[in-house]
């Protein structure tokens, strides 16, 4: 009887041990990986995926074949939590609040050698003023790769967004309904203005001018982790609700819904990233705009003054997705025309060299920073209500979904 009691604790403490607590970001990759944004990825990476994302920004397929996966999913964990699940055959992953959401088999455990992965991803080195890094940086010394089987339908947050947030099957099957030829996307992290909305109706009439009879617009808001002086994203859902019911996008069928991934701020890489998960919820055609996934240099570009605050070439990301061999046989990439706001027309328009003394540009950076100090945009950057909902923000109203 001692001996069954004794077995059975023994069980007991095997199966506490051969669990795995996510925190939220781990949370946001498990959901990239399980609803098949990262396809043929099906789970987090073992060494070799790891090795070749990092060093060829592709990973192998079991066939041998190469596909496009230009950011590291990976699972830190440290020394102690390493030494107690690697005699395990499979893992058991909680979520941040203890559900068991997701199983982990064929399991394996390499070094998690955080600055080569800091120095590749972001080519700066260990710079732990840039805010993905720091993550990085603070992350285990060691990385667990295995298969996903998720244990739940999908991953719920609860936070009244989860009816947009579809999976790449879910979107591929509404567009299908919806009878579109093109669906081209619009990946941003930050609210909508009028000069977003006038490039979205412009590259529609363009679709239908080379024959397309129903492009759909795919407004495609990143869902996960961003830096903490980023608009967040009830607000940025918020938003984007308003200016789609006012009619800014014109007469093109929009279609909202949130990419997950968290942010890494990593250029070109990321934007190679942000593309080919696109593709698998049925993009056709992509926009890259100005260094949409980069950010102003941590260090303020000590050691090259004289390029300047930004971390990478603004036009760098939507070149390196032009020369992908691979991802340009699944998208068509489509033109990003500057918008700026015309002070003599008194509206958000495409920018005119000829008269470029004319146009003010207003960045994110400064939109915020006037919701904050609670100025005013001129008539005619962003529809009213949505700017409502941006300033509201900032003063602290409750944003309502």
């Amino acid at each position: 009887m001692r001996s069954f009691v004794l077995l059975s604790l023994l069980v007991g403490l095997a199966a506490a041990a051969a669990e795995f607590q996510l925190d939220q970001e781990g949370l946001e990759w498990l959901q990239v990986i399980g609803e098949g944004w990262a396809a043929p990825l099906d789970g987090f990476m073992n060494e070799e995926q790891y090795l070749t994302c990092l060093h060829y920004q592709h990973i192998v397929t079991s066939g041998g074949k190469m596909v496009p996966m230009a950011v590291p999913i990976v699972l830190p964990l440290d020394t102690a939590t390493k030494s107690a699940l690697e005699k395990e055959s499979i893992v058991t992953l909680l979520s941040p609040k203890g559900e068991k959401i997701a199983k982990l088999s064929g399991l394996t455990f390499f070094e998690h050698r955080r600055e080569e992965r800091a120095t590749r991803t972001f080519g700066i080195g260990a710079d732990p003023q840039h805010p993905y890094i720091e993550k990085i940086m603070a992350g285990g010394e060691w990385l667990m790769g295995g298969k996903v089987e998720m244990l739940v339908d999908r991953i719920k947050f609860n936070d009244g967004m989860d009816q947009w947030r579809l999976t790449p099957a879910e979107l591929r099957l509404k567009f299908t309904g919806m009878a579109a030829d093109a669906v081209f996307v619009f990946q941003l992290r930050n609210p909508v203005h009028n000069g977003h909305a006038l490039l979205m109706q412009d590259t529609g009439s363009k679709l239908k001018e080379q024959g397309f009879k129903k492009p759909v617009l795919w407004l495609s808001p990143l869902g996960g982790w961003t830096k903490d002086d980023d608009v967040p994203l009830d607000t940025r859902m918020a938003q984007h609700h308003a200016i789609i019911k006012n009619g800014v996008f014109g007469d093109i069928d929009v279609v909202l819904a949130i990419f997950p991934s968290p942010m890494l701020y990593a250029g070109p890489r990321e934007v190679q990233w942000h593309a080919s998960a696109r593709v698998q919820g049925g993009a056709t055609h992509y926009i890259v705009g100005r260094d949409p996934a980069g950010m102003k240099h941590p260090t303020k570009n000590a050691l090259q003054p004289a390029l300047g605050d930004d971390l990478y070439h603004q036009w760098h990301g939507q070149s390196m997705l032009k020369l992908n061999p691979i991802l340009m046989k699944q998208l068509t990439l489509l033109p990003f025309h500057f918008a700026s706001y015309d002070k003599v027309a008194g509206k958000m328009a495409f920018f005119d060299p000829k008269r470029k003394d004319d146009f003010v540009s207003i960045s994110g950076t400064k939109m915020r920073k006037m919701a904050k100090d609670g100025e005013e945009p001129p008539p005619g950057f962003m529809d009213p209500e949505g700017w409502k909902v941006v300033s509201n923000f900032y003063k602290g109203v409750k944003v309502e979904l």
